[in-house]
């Protein structure tokens, strides 16, 4: 009985370090809220509590205000959603007059994420951001799927993403992510052009690019025609494009695509990702976050182990 006692006491008193180091941006635990779901984090200020969430990877920003794709843009799928939204924003003077005095007092780490249909918006926006005081990152999305200039053209690409990073990068200091198309033939040739152009860490996966009929108005489903598919659907597929961009590249991975209990983060890690980012998600379970958290130490203990730096690209050695 005294065994017993005993061993539960030492797990009790053993505490795993969750933190981890991604590009350059500390964070307290692996589980940021990724680019779109979570908006600019205010409107989830009553639906759950921050205090497990490492980061927020705030709504895509432009250099102008963006109205977004016409109606309707969303639609739930099988495991999944899509969406058409179309990268909607208030635009950059907005977000950093608006959005951003509130974001610096949340406590928690801040990425920018980064949109443009040209070279020189992309940036733009990171040059206007310089020297803002809160903001620990950015990641720049050369991958959304449901914009008709822009975005995807860039991440498909592997010489125009090299333009837009080094465009970039010449802008800023900040540690910058460069977020991956899922829509390519060989991810790890996307991820070497990013990290020879001056990314720091890369980000993957974006929505898949997919389409629903209305077989009772024999139409498009959504507004755009096509949109981007999340949610646990596409979690196969993102995590092998982690395992593929982790192998191809030195710098860290953010890995995301169906992220929805510890399990599926544990799958992340041991494929090559340094930290995780939950969207879809958090809409059916805003306290998401503190699900994988939990479920990560609760992991790390049975397991014996000290921190994430033990599982990172496990599965791959």
């Amino acid at each position: 009985m005294d065994e017993k006692k005993d061993k539960k006491r030492q797990e009790k008193e053993f505490e795993p370090d969750l933190s981890v180091d991604l590009a350059g941006i500390v964070l307290k635990n692996p589980v940021l809220a990724a680019s779109g779901p979570f908006g600019y984090g205010h409107e989830y200020g009553e639906l759950t509590n921050f205090k497990d969430l490492a980061g927020i990877i705030v709504k895509g920003v432009s250099l102008e205000p963006w109205p977004g794709n016409s109606p309707p843009r969303i639609s739930e799928t099988p495991a999944g959603m899509l969406n058409a939204v179309g990268l909607q924003n208030p635009g950059l003077r907005n977000f950093i007059k608006e959005d951003l005095p509130r974001l610096r007092n949340c406590g928690l780490r801040l990425i920018v994420n980064v949109v443009g249909c040209t070279m020189d918006e992309y940036a733009g926006v990171a040059c206007g951001l310089a020297g803002e005081v809160g903001i620990d990152g950015l990641e720049l999305n050369i991958s959304c799927p449901n914009i008709k200039a822009g975005g995807m053209a860039f991440g498909t690409d592997p010489a125009a993403t090299r333009q837009v990073v080094e465009a970039v990068r010449r802008e800023t200091k900040l540690p910058l992510l460069v977020k991956l198309s899922p829509n390519v033939a060989d991810i790890g040739i996307m991820a070497r052009a990013a990290e020879e152009a001056g990314a720091d860490g890369i980000s993957l996966i974006n929505t898949l690019s997919g389409m629903l009929i209305n077989t009772a108005d024999k139409k498009p489903l959504l507004g755009n025609t096509f949109g981007g598919l999340s949610g646990p659907a596409i979690m196969p597929v993102a995590l092998k494009m982690v395992w593929q961009a982790a192998e191809a590249v030195k710098i860290p991975v953010l890995g995301m695509g169906g992220i929805t209990t510890a399990d599926d983060a544990l799958q992340f890690i041991m494929a090559g990702a340094r930290a995780v980012a939950i969207g879809t998600g958090l809409f059916y379970n805003p306290e998401l976050a503190t699900v994988i958290k939990t479920g990560l130490e609760r992991y790390l203990k049975k397991e014996g182990l000290l921190n994430l730096d033990q599982l990172e690209g496990i599965a791959r050695s």
